[in-house]
């Protein structure tokens, strides 16, 4: 396993947030985190990245101990996406090769710079590379955030919402990009999401997050009604289009 969490535990002022979280992501492997508002899910994301100090348990990552890592090797293992970032006087370009930082020694080479536009081709960002940050609409800047993460060219990326801001076809194309990514360079993704039916679509396995724990462990094949019904309080039907599993509220 690329991703290992066990027994991870954090909590806000005394308050237990995370308990005993255990799981682990395989190479090559794309992972749905999914549950309500408020549960954990970011939290995890931010905990499992060293943004945030856990109170128990430890993250193992490519069989080193996230804890023991410098600030450079810890991104060389984690691309981190926030549900939010913040938007400077850069332009587009300037804030992707950022992502380059931990591979940088005294000056940009011409790698770090094919890389960069190799991810402007990937994400169809290539119009607004010279274009400043605080100049994009929402989704065009989770789009330069998502190729910052791919450039670093991590272990694992943590996605926390990456599709919030992206129209239909944007949602379908950055999960589908990130999808062949994944595989194609042997990484992993553990990525929150609020729909289901994306998640259904697009990830190997999902883990639904309840009371700050997971809940249930499954393939996107295996979810059933009653795992939907106990994580959300939802009634639902679980129907099968062309093969993918969906979720219809009752």
């Amino acid at each position: 396993m690329i991703l290992s969490v066990d027994g991870l535990s954090f909590s806000y002022r005394g308050v237990p947030v995370l308990e005993g979280v255990t799981f682990s992501v395989a190479k090559g492997e794309t992972v749905a985190l999914l549950g309500p508002n408020g549960t954990g899910k970011t939290t995890l994301l931010r905990t499992v990245n060293g943004i945030l100090r856990p109170r128990g348990g430890a993250v193992v990552v490519d069989g080193k101990t996230a804890a023991g890592l410098s600030p450079r090797e810890r991104a060389m293992f984690f691309g981190y996406v926030p549900q939010r970032g913040e938007m400077t006087r850069l332009t587009a370009f300037d804030a992707v090769l950022l992502g380059r930082r931990p591979h940088l020694t005294w000056t940009v080479e011409r790698r770090d710079l094919e890389k960069v536009e190799g991810a402007f081709e990937a994400l169809s960002l290539q119009s607004f590379a010279l274009r400043y940050l605080d100049e994009l609409s929402g989704g065009e800047f989770q789009k330069v955030l998502i190729a910052r993460a791919l450039v670093q060219e991590p272990k694992v990326l943590l996605l926390d919402e990456p599709t919030s801001s992206l129209d239909l076809k944007n949602q379908m194309d950055i999960l589908a990009t990130l999808k062949h990514v994944v595989q194609g360079h042997g990484m992993s993704a553990l990525m929150s999401l609020h729909d289901l039916n994306t998640a259904l679509r697009f990830a190997d396995r999902l883990l639904f997050l309840k009371g700050g724990a997971i809940a249930a462990a499954c393939s996107p094949g295996e979810v059933t009604a009653e795992t939907v019904k106990a994580t959300y309080g939802v009634s639902v039907e679980i129907l099968r289009h062309r093969g993918v599993p969906m979720v219809v509220p009752l």
